[in-house]
C-alpha cells in the first residue's frame, strides 16, 4: 500500500511502533486519535534479527485488521547517528551500530519514520496531551533512566547531532559539596541528572542517607505516612528535580514540561517542584506548567504514530 493516497494526502491510519527493552507494541489510530487497535508482544532478547522479524509481525497484524492505508512510525531506545544511519545510544545493546531504519523498510518494503522514545513521548503529548495547545513541550520520561524531547510547534526537535533532549546526561546544577562528583553514570560520566533524578538514583541516594535498601514507591509511601528519613529522601529529589528543570526552563523556556515514566506518578512532585524552581530560574516570575502525563505509558507508541 502506497504511504500517500492517489490525492497526494497522507492515508487516513497511522502505525505506530513502540520498541522497548521488554516488550514492543504497535497501535493503529485514525487522524484523530482514536485508537482503533493495539497489541504487544514480549521483545526478543539480544537478538537483532528476531527483534526485526517482531517488529514487521506486529505491522503486518495490523495491516490485516486496518484495512486500509496507512504511515509508520517507529519510536525506538537510543538515536539515529546523523554520520552512519545506525543506531546509537541505546540500552538495548545488541540494537547500537545496526541499520535498524533500513532494515525494517526492506523488509516492509515502505517507508518508515523513527525517533527516539523520549521525542515519540513528547511528541504525544504535545498533540493531544498534557501539552496540546501549547508552542514549547519538553516531554521526560523519568523511571529506570532519564530521557527528554522536545517539541515546538508541533514538530520534533532532534537537533544536528540528533541528541536534542538528552537531559538526564547533563551534571545536576548548582550541586552541593556532597553531591560531588557524583555517582557513576552508564554514559562514563559521574553526577549525571540520571544518577539522581531515575528510580534506581532515589533508592540509591536513600540507601546511602538512612542505610536502608528501598524501592522508590515504598519511599513515597513512608514519607507520606511521616517517616523522616524517608521525607528528608523526597526533600532532597524534589530539590534537584527543581534545580535541573530550572536549567531546561533558563534555556528553552518551555509553555509545559509533561513527566512521564514510573516516577511521574509521585503527585506531590506536581505542587512541591515548581514552587522550588522558583528560586533557580532567572526571571521574577515563572509560568511553566509541570503536568503529569495524559496518556500515561501509551504515550510513546502514540507519538510514534503521530511521526507522520
Amino acid at each position: 500500500m502506497a504511504t500517500k493516497t492517489a490525492g497526494g494526502a497522507l492515508p487516513p491510519v497511522k502505525i505506530g511502533i513502540d520498541l522497548g527493552g521488554t516488550k514492543i507494541e504497535v497501535i493503529a489510530m485514525d487522524d484523530s486519535g482514536q485508537e482503533l487497535l493495539r497489541r504487544r508482544v514480549r521483545t526478543p532478547q539480544s537478538d537483532y534479527t528476531a527483534i526485526l522479524n517482531a517488529i514487521v509481525d506486529l505491522i503486518h497484524y495490523a495491516e490485516r485488521r486496518i484495512g486500509t492505508e496507512y504511515t509508520i512510525g517507529i519510536g525506538t531506545p537510543g538515536a539515529l547517528s546523523r554520520t552512519t544511519g545506525k543506531l546509537k545510544n541505546s540500552n538495548s545493546t545488541c540494537l547500537n551500530g545496526t541499520p535498524i531504519l533500513d532494515d525494517l523498510e526492506r523488509l516492509i518494503g515502505r517507508p518508515a519514520r523513527m525517533s527516539n522514545d523520549a521525542n515519540c513521548f513528547a511528541l504525544s503529548e504535545a498533540v493531544d496531551g498534557s501539552g496540546a495547545g501549547a508552542f514549547v513541550v519538553f516531554g521526560v520520561i523519568i523511571g529506570t533512566g532519564c530521557g527528554a524531547g522536545i517539541v515546538v510547534n508541533g514538530s520534533v526537535i532532534t537537533g544536528v547531532n540528533g541528541v536534542a533532549g538528552e537531559w538526564g546526561h547533563n551534571p545536576l546544577p548548582w550541586a552541593a559539596d556532597e553531591e560531588r562528583p557524583g555517582p557513576d553514570c552508564y554514559c562514563g560520566k559521574r553526577g549525571c541528572i540520571e544518577t539522581y533524578l531515575s528510580g534506581p538514583g532515589m533508592a540509591r541516594d536513600h540507601q546511602v542517607s538512612a542505610g536502608r535498601k528501598m524501592r522508590p514507591e515504598t519511599i513515597v509511601q513512608r514519607a507520606s505516612a511521616g517517616d523522616a528519613a524517608s521525607e528528608a529522601t523526597m526533600a532532597r529529589y524534589e530539590d534537584r528535580m527543581a534545580r535541573a528543570l530550572a536549567h531546561v526552563i533558563n534555556i528553552l523556556d518551555p509553555d509545559v514540561i509533561v513527566l512521564g515514566g514510573g516516577m511521574s506518578n509521585i503527585e506531590r512532585l506536581y505542587e512541591n517542584v515548581p514552587r522550588l524552581w522558583d528560586r533557580y530560574v532567572f526571571s521574577d516570575a515563572v509560568d511553566t506548567k509541570l503536568l503529569p502525563a495524559r496518556h500515561g505509558d501509551s504515550s510513546g507508541v502514540r507519538g510514534a504514530a503521530w511521526l507522520w
